[in-house]
């Protein structure tokens, strides 16, 4: 599993605190903690939702919309109680930047967490963290437990007048929960499956009141920007793509890990610099950029700035900051097999696009690797994958789609050459197939 490691470029701002004993409160407390919360009750709420937007900070979860402006969404008067909720379900393959968070740093996302209530008027902020980071748990409920004894949550917080509950949930184990409304869903004890929207949840959210949904790195991201300011947190990365992003570097590089990077970083330099290249000589065939809902990047697109904007007219999508090399050994029809082999596992099978196309999709990618594939399957793959765009409830389907559309667009060779070479010509060459491992 990947770790926080070092490079001379990285900008700690999320990471700072990271190996400094934060989880102590009284550490915490040392290293400048719960003064971005103590600086926030002077301030009015719009006065800490145009800072936040001013800073560039953009959703760390995948979706990259600006914080400050979705938080503005949210209904300045409601006859229900408003809530925050932090996105801690942490799922998606190739992504491991919020457990590091919750571990080394867990104070920094209740003060986010605080913070984003003041902006918007709420009193209540829940933290919903992945069922497999059980032992995160434990972090979590001592942190928020310390934060009572300091009267930092509860009644009267700060001896401000105001009241502000923090509770933590742990999830069972779903992929489909990292989406809002599905986690909404599951929060409220339900099946974790998306809403129809609209309504959205900063206007109709967990139980029916307005409710603000932001991913643990963007929550911890708050703090500095209320401290540092709007403008130092913007001038970090590049515009309208504010602050530090933690990057998790794995699959087939030498030093996998998490580095805390500008936003912007040239993704070239990256892997060849801060991860140190392709192991054994071998060189790089593709790159997922964000997480393996991204759609792939051949060796010859990487020389280009990691921010929203530019990903995206590169056709494909920074996303949740997992960036997965692969190498040349690797055989792209099962590498597009086993990111199916997952999304149709993880499917919640309300709607029919998804859960028969990523069912169809496994099956077909399966017999195709096996060696029972024709032709015509080629352009079957990709069409059904281009006919689950858009046609879900939630992005799940999409997610399944994008990068198989990616891979049998950039790399249609291979799956031709998989016709002559039946099953596999990887396989059948007797080469060591290494398939790059999601951190």
């Amino acid at each position: 599993m990947a770790e926080l490691v070092s490079h001379p470029d990285e900008v700690r701002v999320v990471a700072k605190r990271f190996g400094k004993g934060a989880t102590n409160i009284d550490r915490y407390l040392e290293l400048d903690g719960y003064k971005a919360v103590r600086k926030a009750l002077g301030m009015q709420p719009d006065a800490i939702i145009n800072e936040v937007k001013n800073s560039g900070l953009r959703g760390r979860g995948g979706a990259g919309f600006n914080t400050g402006l979705k938080w503005s969404f949210v209904p300045k008067q409601s006859a229900k109680p408003k809530y925050i909720l932090c996105n801690g379900d942490e799922s998606e393959p190739g992504t491991c930047k919020d457990r590091l968070i919750f571990e080394e740093d867990p104070h920094s996302v209740i003060e986010g967490v605080i913070i984003a209530g003041l902006a918007v008027g709420a009193s209540s902020g829940y933290i919903y963290i992945r069922g497999e980071y059980r032992y995160l748990l434990e972090i979590m409920q001592k942190a928020i437990a310390d934060a009572y004894a300091k009267g930092f949550l509860g009644k009267n917080i700060f001896g401000s007048g105001r009241d502000f509950e923090v509770y933590w949930h742990g999830g069972a184990g779903a992929y489909e929960v990292g989406e809002e409304s599905a986690l909404m869903e599951s929060l409220e004890g339900k099946r974790g499956v998306p809403r129809i929207r609209p309504p959205f949840p900063a206007v109709v959210g967990l139980w029916g009141g307005p409710t603000v949904i932001n991913n643990a790195e963007t929550l911890a991201s708050v703090p500095p920007i209320i401290l540092g300011g709007a403008e130092w947190f913007a001038n970090l990365g590049t515009p309208k793509n504010g602050g530090t992003r933690l990057f998790c570097l794995s699959g087939h590089v030498n030093k996998p890990g998490v580095y805390e990077l500008p936003m912007g970083y040239n993704l070239k330099k990256m892997i060849y610099e801060v991860g140190g290249g392709i192991p054994n000589g071998r060189k790089l065939k593709a790159v997922v950029p964000g997480g393996s809902s991204c759609p792939l990047l051949t060796s010859e697109e990487i020389d280009l700035p990691m921010d929203f904007d530019t990903l995206m007219k590169a056709g494909s999508m920074l996303g949740s900051g997992g960036v997965v090399m692969v190498d040349d050994s690797t055989c792209m029809v099962k590498f597009a097999l086993r990111i199916m082999k997952f999304y149709q596992h993880e499917s919640c099978g309300w709607c029919i696009p998804c859960r028969e196309g990523t069912d169809w999709l496994m099956k077909t990618l399966t017999r195709f690797h096996s060696g029972g594939g024709i032709r015509k399957d080629i352009d079957n793959i990709q069409y059904l994958s281009e006919n689950m765009l858009g046609r879900t409830f939630c992005p799940l389907g999409d997610a399944a789609a994008l990068p198989t559309i990616s891979i049998v667009k950039k790399f249609r060779k291979e799956f031709e050459d998989h016709l002559e070479g039946r099953p596999c010509p990887f396989e059948k060459k007797g080469a060591v197939e290494r398939l790059p491992v999601f951190a």
